[in-house]
């Protein structure tokens, strides 16, 4: 290849990024698709058998989680789920920035305001509520306290906190993750990689956010809400 050519593909990069493998770029757009609903496949399993084993727990100690629900702050949990459905729509409006075709600091400030939404949201987690939890002496293995008006279901109760840490970490950890994938985006959007003919790495980066926040839907009720249905002695 002559030198004349290397600097052309240099300054001229693939518009469309489309890569040789392929046969075409349909078939590219659909493979990357098809590889993260197999990648969120196995992430609903994982889920799922997090949720099961809450579920038959909950069902055997039954006052127990619903004290440990009761010590949990609701607004915390409100305020973070009104930030994530925000962060989703910010990152569905990144997507349509680039399918329509608007410039690219249109898809950057859409992309950074998700980003921002999604640090807020672990920033409330952890100065707030989490630190609320450590300073209530709620936290398993940190000096957790048992309080005499829960009895026998006391217990059960650090169970239910760990459980809760468990999972509201494993998906604070699924947000940092998409962090950084956004981090990624933002790079590739400042360079113009995105155009109303190539976004999937926009499309399925926001299948993965959109789901992370889904899971977060589910676990508000479970975790916050479910319990205030019974009472403690039921």
């Amino acid at each position: 290849m002559s030198e004349t050519a290397v600097n052309e593909i240099a300054h001229h990069p693939n518009p469309t990024g489309f890569a040789h493998q392929f046969e075409d770029i349909d078939q590219q757009h659909e493979a990357g698709r098809l590889g993260m609903w197999i990648f969120l496949a196995t992430e609903i399993l994982f889920f799922g058998g997090m949720f099961t084993s809450y579920t038959i727990y909950r069902a055997l100690h039954l006052p127990s989680f619903v004290i440990g629900s009761h010590l949990l702050e609701v607004q915390f949990g409100a305020t973070n789920t009104v930030v994530l459905i925000c962060s989703s729509l910010t990152m569905a409006l990144a997507i349509r920035s680039a399918q329509v075709g608007k410039s690219k600091s249109s898809i950057i400030f859409y992309l950074v305001l998700t980003m921002i939404l999604g640090a807020l949201f672990l920033g409330l987690k952890l100065r707030f509520e989490w630190y609320h939890d450590y300073v209530e002496h709620i936290v398993p293995g940190f000096g957790f306290v048992y309080r005499p008006e829960w009895g026998s279901a006391a217990p059960g109760v650090q169970m239910f906190m760990c459980f809760y840490f468990f999972m509201t970490g494993l998906h604070a950890l699924h947000m940092i993750v998409g962090l950084g994938i956004l981090g990624v985006l933002v790079g590739m959007a400042a360079r113009g990689r995105f155009t109303s003919q190539y976004y999937v790495p926009l499309e399925i980066s926001g299948l993965y956010w959109h789901f992370v926040d889904i899971v977060w839907i589910f676990l508000f009720p479970l975790l916050y809400l479910i319990g205030g249905r019974y009472s403690a002695g039921g």
